[in-house]
């Protein structure tokens, strides 16, 4: 706030104490007053506010949204933040997002009942993105100081922020340069003011280099004043930019003390499909792949597929191992019994070493022969298409055989000794539900066949339905994300070859493609077939996986046996995702490895959740040490809560959650003869009781001027800047991997109008400083992935 502003707050934090707003806690009443777990977000359509919305949401944590471009909002004063429930105050939001220090110019008033109110409760604030300055306890960044953009700086946790709310951390905090056109960062780095008054600090949490000095600046703070805290965000970031990912969790569980409705994991789950199957091999003189739908009709099939051998098999348990990670195993029976009768032997040694390894993995049914389990597939075209009847109706495969080919799978690994989950299963390319644009809904017979083998679980295609949603009455889908490792790849040579023809234009020699595809972009020339896997696919796919691991997203991805063959591609993705995520994250935030069931369970959870969030059938809040939530009958609670907590039962209590990222979380349940679920937080855990507040407390402050607004949003944060071509997570579309969301065209087959021989998504040059931010502007909404 500027110097007229906090005068004003001095004269109206009178006004509200002497009106009753904090009566019971301004005369000193011992009796702790009731907080709400809910988050009060204060927007003005900035991607910064988004980011941290969407996070909120992603953990099923409860918050309000009041739009300051909204003409009709309501007014933020003493009523609407607190009032008293049975003689005992209570506040209504736990924390309180706001876009910067005071964004109501030109209404003080509001700005003061929000900073009385955090005072009385001791309720944080989060200045989404603010400019250095002294309102916000900093130097102006000059002097020494930083004003520009921030790609490629190399920002880390102090001591104090790993001490504090990212003790999940091991320290770097790496900003993102996705592309060197686009400015995708804006920030200010200064140095702590050092004359605050009295009871007032700045401790940065996160911080950099200051160019051209010795001195490091913050990036995010945390201001001590006027008996409340705020977490001081001097750099502009959206939902999907790495370091804001890096640091969400900690800036949740910062705003709530530690204490709230919802979670967050890191997820990471890799399904290998077509195991014992033997899969077709890229062409890389015809640009297709022989065997599979996407030949010109009469191409001979593959002389050579791909398929582990025993060594193989053997690698894969030594290399779980070695890097502490399970992978699971999606089998098809009937690729074994095939190979024996090709090779006329009774021992497949591959489908031995894998059995007799078994417990090293997870197993899933995946068919017993991976047939087409949808329409009627038409192959004489490219793409394929629907088979017709005489009346013009769709021809599906019918109910038996997909019944059959479920059954003849696990009875397959029952005679052969295997271990399989009997509730969960993945289709052959997911085949049977809906696969635009040839099918528009499921096959029919698909929900019978599952009920009638006991199915609760199948997966599905992310990039094509990123959601679960119900097969018929008892099955819900498990959205998986395709890797941009082909399965249809055993060498790296192949996959580059293959990737350049997808993601090159004609005039570079590809498909063109990705010229065609308004939500991808295509290489700026073809890749090196020797040297591009390692040094662009590599990396650039596990930017784009992490992207999801770090997203509080368990949605498996999947790739296929021939990746754990011949140059067995698929590992050094996998090590990359892994020693990345491990190099940046403490012991105490491991990777969660979630079996599909437990996947499918994790998703049906959150949706009954966020279905009764919605409808307002969710009421919790702390008193003291004591946190109370009451939900529907049947829908479990999901609480992140202090380390010491325990669940309070009818009679006496029992551990509530499971250790993750420094605190205790998880899903739980109302005990017996009890509606509530009631949880103990330990002595010295909760938030300290709020002291007695005055005016003179609510309106002291450092004399600082109250500018123009001049936080610049670079165009690349407002609009997310992919990682690179094939990622569709931060440009939601289908994925162009073969076999998943969009088929990829062969040689001569027509793909449309050429949109240009350099048809790419950006035509800057340079990196561009952007704009300010507007109050009056939606630009940065980042959508609802």
């Amino acid at each position: 706030m500027g110097r007229a502003t906090r005068r004003v707050a001095a004269c109206a934090a009178a006004v509200l104490l002497a009106s009753g707003l904090q009566t019971t806690l301004a005369h000193g009443d011992t009796t702790p007053p009731r907080i709400d777990l809910a988050v009060l977000v204060i927007d003005d359509g900035g991607p910064s506010v988004a980011a941290i919305t969407a996070e909120l949401k992603s953990q099923g944590t409860p918050y309000k949204v009041v739009s300051l471009n909204d003409p009709n909002r309501p007014v933020i004063n003493s009523a609407f933040l607190s009032d008293t429930v049975n003689g005992q105050p209570r506040g209504k939001y736990q924390g309180i997002v706001l876009p910067n220090e005071n964004p109501f110019p030109n209404s003080a008033a509001e700005m003061t009942a929000i900073a009385t109110y955090e005072a009385a409760f001791n309720v944080r604030q989060i200045d989404a993105y603010t400019w250095a300055s002294p309102a916000v306890g900093l130097n102006y960044a000059q002097n020494p100081g930083f004003v520009g953009t921030l790609d490629g700086f190399q920002a880390a946790t102090t001591t104090a922020g790993i001490s504090g709310p990212f003790g999940y951390l091991k320290g770097s905090v790496p900003f993102e340069d996705n592309d060197p056109n686009v400015s995708e960062s804006y920030g200010y780095l200064a140095t702590p003011l050092a004359n605050l008054p009295s009871g007032a600090s700045f401790v940065p949490l996160v911080d950099a280099p200051i160019p051209n000095s010795t001195t490091r600046g913050s990036l995010v703070g945390e201001y001590t004043h006027d008996g409340r805290k705020e977490l001081v965000v001097t750099f502009v970031y959206n939902q999907y930019q790495q370091q804001y990912r890096l640091l969400a969790r900690g800036m949740v569980d910062w705003i709530t003390q530690g204490v709230h409705l919802g979670y967050d994991r890191n997820y990471f789950a890799t399904h290998i499909d077509d195991v014992f199957l033997a899969d077709d091999r890229w062409d890389t003189a015809l640009k297709c792949t022989p065997g599979d739908v996407t030949c010109p009709p009469g191409t001979p099939d593959t002389t050579n597929p791909i398929r582990m051998t025993q060594a193989d098999a053997q690698y894969a348990k030594q290399w779980e191992a070695t890097n502490n990670f399970t992978l699971d195993m999606l089998f098809n029976g009937n690729g074994s019994e095939d190979w024996k009768a090709d090779h006329q032997t009774t021992v497949d040694p591959t489908a031995s070493q894998m059995i007799a390894d078994q417990n090293s993995y997870r197993w899933v049914n995946h068919t017993y022969s991976h047939p087409y389990l949808g329409c009627v597939q038409d192959v004489t075209v490219v793409p394929w298409r629907c088979t017709k009847d005489a009346s013009g109706n769709t021809v599906w495969v019918d109910q038996n055989t997909i019944s059959t080919q479920i059954k003849n799978n696990f009875d397959w690994a029952t005679k052969n000794g295997l271990n399989v989950d009997p509730q969960v299963l993945v289709t052959g390319e997911h085949s049977g539900l809906l696969t635009a644009p040839q099918e528009t809904s499921d096959n029919p017979n698909l929900a019978p066949a599952l009920a009638a083998n006991g199915i609760k679980f199948t997966g599905s295609d992310a990039s094509r339905e990123s959601a679960q949603r119900p097969v018929g009455s008892s099955t819900l889908t498990v959205p998986r994300y395709p890797m941009n490792v082909f399965y249809n790849a055993g060498t790296a040579q192949e996959e580059t070859d293959e990737y350049n023809w997808i993601y090159t234009s004609k005039a570079n020699g590809g498909s063109g493609v990705c010229e065609n595809n308004a939500n991808s972009t295509c290489l700026p020339q073809p890749l090196d077939t020797t040297t591009g896997y390692q040094s662009y696919i590599v990396p650039l796919e596990a930017r784009i996986d992490l992207g999801h691991v770090l997203n509080n997203d368990p949605r498996p991805h999947f790739i296929h046996q021939s990746n754990l063959s011949e140059g067995r591609i698929a590992y050094p993705v996998l090590e990359k995702i892994l020693g990345t995520y491990r190099s940046l994250h403490a012991d105490n935030t491991p990777i969660v490895n979630l079996s599909e069931r437990e996947i499918g369970l994790e998703f049906q959870r959150r949706a009954a959740w966020n279905a009764a969030l919605a409808s307002g059938q969710v009421t919790a809040y702390k008193v003291g040490n004591t946190v109370t939530v009451n939900a529907p009958a049947g829908v479990q609670v999901q609480a992140t809560m202090p380390t010491g907590t325990a669940q309070k039962l009818a009679i006496g209590s029992t551990a509530f959650g499971s250790a993750y990222a420094g605190t205790l979380s998880g899903w739980v349940s109302p005990g017996a003869l009890q509606s509530s679920v009631v949880l103990q937080l330990a002595s010295g855990s909760a938030p300290a009781a709020p002291a007695a507040v005055a005016p003179s407390v609510a309106a002291k402050s450092v004399p600082a001027p109250a500018p123009a607004d001049k936080k610049v949003v670079p165009q690349g944060v407002a609009t997310p800047v992919p990682v690179g071509p094939s990622d569709t997570t931060r440009e939601p579309a289908k994925s162009l991997v073969p076999g998943s969301g969009t088929p990829v065209p062969g040689k001569g087959v027509a793909t449309g109008n050429d949109a240009g021989a350099n048809s790419t998504k950006s035509n800057q040059s340079g990196k561009a400083s952007g704009g300010t931010a507007s109050h009056g502007t939606t630009t940065g909404r980042s959508g609802t992935r």
